[in-house]
């Protein structure tokens, strides 16, 4: 997609340096690599030194300084290659003897708007000539005229394909072959045929440089709009085929979470001057405070245990808030992870010693997925970890709190609400479903600091944010 100086035919018409440079990093950032503004000043550097000519040693350069990981290392490969590729003339079959170019040009035809401006040589002569590389390089210029790097839509690729095309002399072209063709003189024909055929191959060509440009320019918005949508989908309804562009976005939240809170706790330990006693310490020095002496105020992580449901209703959503609550260790002092549907298991060993995929998949597969019973598992809890439950603790619930007409045992979750310092019941379904048909949820409301609908990936951000903030 570069310009890339590959003849002295072509130099004068080529882009400036840097501007091929500063497109494929607008393409890199789109496709998801950081590249900070030093790193772009390296590339821009080291493109002066070794220049466009040798692919290869290009790609190698670069590769040093703008993928910095195994997983950036892929995505800039990909990146690279396709920004790059310049295959659409590289199979071009050569024109008929008696359609090349030769020094008198056939009578009747006209004079080029490229050749009365002098600016290269006209489309026709790109077309019968056997110069692939200044037909690209000319397709390249009439794309960056037509400002294809704006290309967000699929839709738009049949306008921007005819806009490189007029650009590039289309239209002279056309009345060029239409000329020929009312001559009745074999050469003249067969320079009209060899023209029609080489532009239906250009048109096939633009088609390819505009889908790839689409891919290239549109993949970081169309990657930032499917990242907005997945977010605030419901949980129940994303594809299989998103779920792990789903964990890549739970732990994108947990570490933004993690970093802005981390930082928030340090700035606050660092405490208040303590006027009185650095002024008595400073006693010797006539109370210039040489030496000072800080009031700190002990500041204790949140502590969290996790009650989650993980019936076949509630499984997704509980298989993402664990993901979240366990990718914030730096922020959380302890974290005790509970799995329930007719009765309750603590299940923090499992998520310690496994990855958090397969910790995830090994709770689902052997206690979730049965019929809930609220009453039983709260229970349970009561009986095995009440004890366990401080005034330092905050206890989240995630359930629909339907028991299938069991008992919901309202008083034990008062209970522990007494021990707790608060609890947080969310609830994936639409709150106008709650206290309908077998649901407990305005039961259990009474006794909850906090009642949220949480069914997405926004939900479950603002919930973790709001706990969060209360303990900073």
């Amino acid at each position: 997609m570069a310009t890339v100086p590959l003849t002295d035919a072509v130099q004068p018409r080529r882009a400036p340096a840097s501007e091929p440079l500063r497109r494929f990093l607008q393409v890199a950032r789109g496709a998801g690599l950081r590249v900070s503004a030093a790193e772009g000043i390296d590339a821009a550097r080291a493109v002066q030194l070794i220049g466009y000519s040798d692919r290869a040693i290009l790609k190698d350069t670069l590769a040093l300084i703008l993928a910095k990981t195994p997983d950036e290392k892929v995505v800039y490969d990909e990146t690279f290659d396709l920004y790059f590729q310049r295959s659409e003339f590289t199979e071009r079959p050569p024109p008929p003897q008696s359609a090349r170019p030769q020094p008198n040009t056939p009578p009747g035809s006209p004079p080029s708007e490229a050749e009365a401006n002098a600016s290269g040589p006209p489309l026709s002569e790109l077309l019968m000539g056997e110069d692939s590389a200044a037909l690209a390089t000319a397709m390249e210029m009439a794309a960056n005229e037509a400002g294809v790097e704006n290309i967000r839509y699929f839709t738009q690729k049949n306008r921007y394909v005819r806009q490189i095309l007029e650009r590039m002399g289309l239209k002279e072209i056309e009345r060029e072959i239409t000329l020929l063709r009312a001559q009745e003189t074999p050469e003249a024909q067969a320079r009209a045929q060899a023209l029609d055929d080489a532009m239906e191959r250009l048109w096939d060509a633009a088609r390819d440089f505009v889908e790839r440009s689409l891919l290239l320019f549109a993949r970081g918005e169309t990657e930032q709009m499917r990242e907005r949508i997945l977010k605030q989908a419901r949980l129940e309804n994303v594809d299989r085929r998103d779920l792990e562009r789903m964990r890549i976005l739970v732990r994108q939240i947990a570490k933004r979470l993690a970093t802005r809170y981390s930082r928030k706790r340090r700035r606050k330990q660092r405490g208040q001057l303590d006027v009185r006693r650095t002024l008595r310490r400073n006693m010797a020095w006539g109370g210039i405070p040489f030496l000072t002496t800080w009031k700190y105020k002990q500041l204790d992580k949140p502590r969290v245990m996790v009650l989650c449901d993980v019936s076949g209703s509630v499984a997704w959503v509980a298989e993402f808030l664990l993901m979240l609550i366990y990718s914030l260790n730096e922020v959380l002092a302890d974290v005790r992870a509970f799995a329930y549907t007719s009765t309750m298991s603590e299940v923090s060993d499992i998520l310690e010693n496994r990855t958090i995929d397969d910790a995830i998949s090994h709770i689902m597969t052997t206690i979730g997925f049965g019929s809930s019973n609220y009453g039983s598992s709260l229970e349970d809890f009561e009986a095995g970890w009440t004890c366990d439950v401080t005034n330092k603790t905050s206890i989240i619930i995630l359930g629909d709190a339907r028991g299938n007409g069991t008992d919901p045992r309202t008083e034990i979750l008062a209970r522990i609400a007494n021990r707790a310092k608060r609890v947080i019941w969310l609830n994936p379904e639409y709150r106008s479903s709650w206290g309908t048909g077998d649901s407990d949820m305005y039961r259990y409301a009474p006794y909850c600091n906090m009642v949220r609908v949480c069914a997405s990936l926004n939900d479950l951000e603002r919930v973790v944010t709001d706990l969060l903030e209360k303990d900073s």
